[in-house]
């Protein structure tokens, strides 16, 4: 991958955090990573680290190897389809960040046959603790490994089919509101009795690290680490049958569903628009 000449399209935040991945990665040249973003004066300070930076889609893929294109996914099939001049089958693999665009439309929208991947990292990209979801239309194992050690940069990566990439979608990068949004109401339960809210986030932050360091390491299903610390009559089994009692686990549940859901319906509001 070293010799490899990498483009990012559209380099948004998500763009920048595979960026300063490339970089922290000794075996990668600068030179040979160039990041567009139609307004370059965002990412100028690249230009220090020796990323070329510009502003031209057209020069970058042709002048690079892997083309990674992080574009919204309400207008990656138009601008793939006016960059498609530009690809080259024997050349190019291309790696799609967009949501609900599936691998046959982006095959449609450039017109020719080469390698697509679809890739779904989430936010923890800035502190290179992703987990990134990939898929391919690819049988090349070496190259499939190759796209996967971009993303291992910025955190874990595991190949899955593609029908699973929208509850990847889910779990993986919603998932990180959701995780978010249950610390932020530990630390609210931490304040009500008694603690400052950065006493309870600094506790709740690393209890929350350490639970998912224990079931990284160990890998244990969740259930055997919470018998460890659920004494009879004690006050963490009264805890989370409270919890349970007011729908704690179904409530998760139905969100990763209902965010399932909505993801569904825009892929098919997609589908329809791309088909006419």
């Amino acid at each position: 991958m070293e010799n490899k000449k990498i483009a990012i399209i559209g380099c948004g935040n998500l763009g920048l955090s595979i960026v300063k991945g490339l970089l922290d990665n000794e075996n990668i040249n600068p030179s040979n990573i160039t990041a567009t973003k139609r307004n370059v004066d965002t990412i100028s300070h690249l230009k220090e680290s020796g990323v070329n930076v510009t502003n031209n889609n057209a020069e970058a893929i042709q002048n690079s190897d892997i083309i990674i294109v992080a574009l919204k996914p309400y207008n990656i099939l138009e601008i793939l389809n006016v960059l498609k001049e530009n690809f080259n089958a024997d050349k190019h693999v291309l790696v799609s960040l967009a949501t609900g665009v599936s691998i046959s439309q982006i095959q449609t929208s450039i017109g020719i046959d080469l390698p697509i991947y679809r890739a779904m990292p989430n936010t923890a990209t800035d502190v290179s603790e992703s987990i990134t979801c990939l898929c391919s239309s690819s049988r090349n194992t070496q190259q499939t490994q190759e796209i996967k050690q971009i993303f291992d940069l910025i955190g874990s990566t595991t190949v899955i089919n593609e029908n699973l990439m929208d509850a990847a979608t889910v779990l993986g990068a919603c998932g990180i509101a959701y995780v978010l949004r249950f610390i932020r109401a530990m630390v609210q339960g931490g304040i009500q009795i008694g603690f400052d809210s950065k006493t309870a986030s600094l506790i709740v932050n690393q209890v929350v690290k350490g639970a998912a360091e224990l079931l990284i390491e160990r890998g244990n299903h969740p259930e055997h680490e919470i018998d460890k610390v659920t004494t009879p009559k004690g006050c963490t089994i009264k805890g989370l049958n409270e919890m349970e009692h007011n729908g704690f686990s179904s409530a998760l549940i139905k969100g990763i569903v209902s965010s399932f859901d909505e993801i569904d319906v825009s892929a098919t509001s997609n589908n329809q628009s791309s088909n006419k």
